[in-house]
């Protein structure tokens, strides 16, 4: 039996700080690689509050999501790895401003410590459409 599966390049996310995919796709699903706060632009961490952080790993995932053809709203389940707890209810604020509706399942885990020094990472597995 074969499996196809199809690496996704996102042209509007960070490059990859490693040698993976920003997502790979298969069997109607999307797997999206952890995004920390990278700016897509400068390819530096983004240096704010946490919420800024969140917002802009989601953004990221936003990137990812669009370069299959789906969106965020496609999510089906969202982990977060954050390097502080404390920033728990921070966070949260800034996802409900992404998911207002109807939220996907999640995960928080808190880590020791995260790629590039960053304190919050994102990955999803996204539902595509059709």
């Amino acid at each position: 039996m074969s499996h196809h599966r199809e690496s996704v390049t996102a042209p509007g996310a960070p490059a990859a700080v490693g040698p993976y995919a920003h997502a790979v796709r298969a069997g109607g699903l999307l797997f999206c690689s952890g995004q920390v706060p990278l700016d897509p632009d400068s390819g530096e961490l983004v240096d704010g509050p946490i919420g800024e952080q969140a917002a802009r790993c989601l953004r990221n995932l936003q990137a990812v999501c669009a370069a299959a053809g789906a969106g965020l709203a496609d999510a089906v389940r969202i982990t977060v790895y954050l390097t502080d707890m404390g920033d728990f209810a921070a966070v949260n604020e800034t996802y409900g401003v992404f998911f207002p509706g109807d939220p996907p399942a999640r995960v928080a885990i808190g880590v020791a410590a995260l790629p590039l020094g960053a304190a919050i990472e994102m990955d999803a597995v996204v539902a595509l459409p059709g």
